[in-house]
């Protein structure tokens, strides 16, 4: 992006850039996360569940807020990243990264979740029986029945990723090319009253979210089609 660069077209790429990396991340934490979450017996499973659904129900502020504080230079995340030679993290596309894989961490996880639990548990031990290594059955048994559950969690974390906003504010603020994404965008142009840019803008980040639920449901119709539900 240069100087030169239309501000909607720098934060398109800003948004499409921060929703890609955060749910090809999330997508490498959760899978673990989830399966552990889906099979563990252990006493921390549900103290955990909660911590990950936690961004469902705490105000984006809040979670920004404690995020911002943790990331500024004399924050435990700021420091630490200091050390690693990472640089300041407040108010960059890397702070701004970190808090997205967190707050869109639940949209990705649950749909995995539910995924792996539905998976029989005499399917894992049949492929058991065959000699099959854990990474194996992973990889050739409970991927392609969770197929629908990772489509759907890819596309929530993506969608999740694009609408945010006080997260986004509290944490990367509104830097053009660095840390403004569209929703941030949006909030500029009404400030500024500017009213037809702010619709266009409004309808297109509808119309994305509409087309995105319309292939959620078609894609859940088809699953259950193909499995005689």
């Amino acid at each position: 992006m240069t100087a030169d660069t239309p501000a909607w077209i720098a934060a398109v790429w800003v948004t499409l850039k921060l929703a890609g990396l955060t749910t090809l991340i999330l997508l490498l934490l959760g899978m673990p996360l989830a399966w552990w979450l889906a099979h563990s017996g252990s006493r921390w499973r549900l103290p955990v569940g909660a911590v990950v659904a936690l961004p469902m129900v705490l105000p984006p502020t809040v979670l920004g807020f404690y995020l911002l504080l943790g990331l500024a230079p004399h924050g435990p995340i700021g420091q630490l990243a200091s050390a690693l030679g990472l640089g300041t993290l407040a108010f960059t596309f890397k702070g701004l990264l970190l808090a997205s894989v967190l707050y869109s961490l639940p949209f990705v996880v649950h749909p995995l979740q539910a995924g792996f639990s539905a998976i029989p548990k005499d399917t894992l031990e049949a492929a058991a029986t065959l000699r099959a290594a854990p990474l194996d059955r992973f990889f050739s048994v409970v991927l392609p029945l969770s197929r629908p559950s990772l489509v759907t969690a890819t596309l929530l974390g993506f969608a999740h990723t694009v609408g945010e906003f006080g997260v986004v504010l509290m944490v990367g603020g509104n830097i053009e090319g660095e840390t403004r994404v569209l929703s941030v965008l949006l909030y500029d142009q009404v400030e500024a009253m500017a009213y037809a840019d702010a619709h266009v803008l409004a309808a297109c980040l509808l119309g994305f979210s509409f087309a995105l639920l319309l292939l959620m449901q078609w894609l859940g119709r088809r699953t259950a089609v193909l499995h005689g539900g």
